[in-house]
């Protein structure tokens, strides 16, 4: 058997957060929602079955959830800096695709989120 392509994901990680351009909501707060998908070979886990071959996700959620925790204005600049930590904690990751978005943003419109989403290569 011969794997081509293989990735981890996470999907919706749920996290309330402070972010955003206006002081009040960096203040209250709001909720979002990030998925991760990273790119590495899973061929040596196939056949060990052992963590140690692969990216572990909950250590994932983890790098996540300490980025989620730092302010920031910018939902481009929180998806770049968790992109940034995924590649210098796990070196096996090739590439990776963020998702970041922000559930009932404050724009004045009926709208579930507003997100950005980035594909990061080392």
């Amino acid at each position: 058997m011969k794997i081509t392509q293989s990735s981890i994901r996470l999907h919706d990680m749920r996290f309330y957060a402070y972010h955003g351009v206006m002081e009040q909501e960096r203040r209250v707060g709001g909720e979002y929602l990030v998925s991760l998908q990273v790119e590495t070979d899973l061929s040596r886990a196939v056949n060990s079955d052992s963590v140690a071959d692969t990216v572990n996700y909950a250590q994932l959620y983890e790098v996540v959830r300490c980025e989620m925790a730092e302010p920031s204005q910018l939902l481009e600049h929180v998806a770049g800096r968790i992109g940034q930590r995924v590649l210098d904690h796990f070196q096996q990751v090739t590439a990776l695709t963020v998702r970041v978005m922000k559930c009932n943003p404050p724009m004045g419109a009926d709208c579930k989120g507003a997100s950005v989403e980035m594909r990061i290569e080392k």
